[in-house]
């Protein structure tokens, strides 16, 4: 996986975090410096965390699939993208009926919204990582993008609110970054291996 594919894979799982944020911040109306730090923090620090516990695991069990391991990858990213697009469409009322300023409800969606990273993990095992010093980097940007837009989302949820937040559809948009990654993964390994 080269660089950019990172950085976008990153930015494509952050579009949970950062879709949560959007929703959190409106909630919340107002800039509420404290909570929006630790929520950010949480969520960058989780999606960080999630890939390296899911690379450790696949590490286990990638000798088992190195025949099919292209087509695991593909799975799991074109499902997991398929979820955030699903979930695009979710009614906003399903969305708001949680407090953003509680530490246990932010816990609780730190988790829900690197569940992805885990997956994301496993397959960096499956596509051959097998180094520890080879997983800093990915880690590193994934917190860090994931931190970054969790910001800007509930600053722009507090600052704009609902009605432009409609439109950003950014679940949407990480879902379909998440299914052309696999997809590219699946093309490159059936046709230029």
């Amino acid at each position: 996986m080269s660089e950019f594919e990172i950085w976008i894979l990153a930015v494509g799982l952050a579009m949970d975090c950062f879709a949560v944020s959007i929703a959190s911040g409106i909630i919340m109306k107002r800039t509420l410096w404290i909570p929006m730090f630790t929520m950010a923090f949480l969520f960058g620090l989780f999606q960080a965390v999630m890939p390296l516990l899911g690379w450790l695991g696949g590490l286990t069990f990638s000798h088992l699939m190195e025949n099919f391991d292209h087509w695991v990858a593909f799975a799991i990213l074109a499902f997991l993208g398929a979820r955030m697009i699903k979930e695009s469409f979710k009614d906003e009322e399903e969305k708001r009926n949680y407090d953003p300023t509680n530490i246990k409800v932010v816990l609780a969606l730190a988790v829900a919204t690197s569940l992805d990273a885990l997956a994301i993990g496993l397959s960096f095992a499956i596509l051959g990582r097998s180094n520890i010093s080879t997983m800093f980097h990915p880690i590193l940007i994934i917190g860090l993008v994931s931190f970054l837009l969790s910001m800007v989302g509930l600053l722009f949820g507090s600052c704009f609110g609902c009605s432009f937040a409609k439109k950003l559809r950014a679940e949407l948009c990480g879902g379909v970054v998440l299914i052309i990654i696999g997809a590219k993964i699946l093309i490159e390994h059936l046709f230029l291996c």
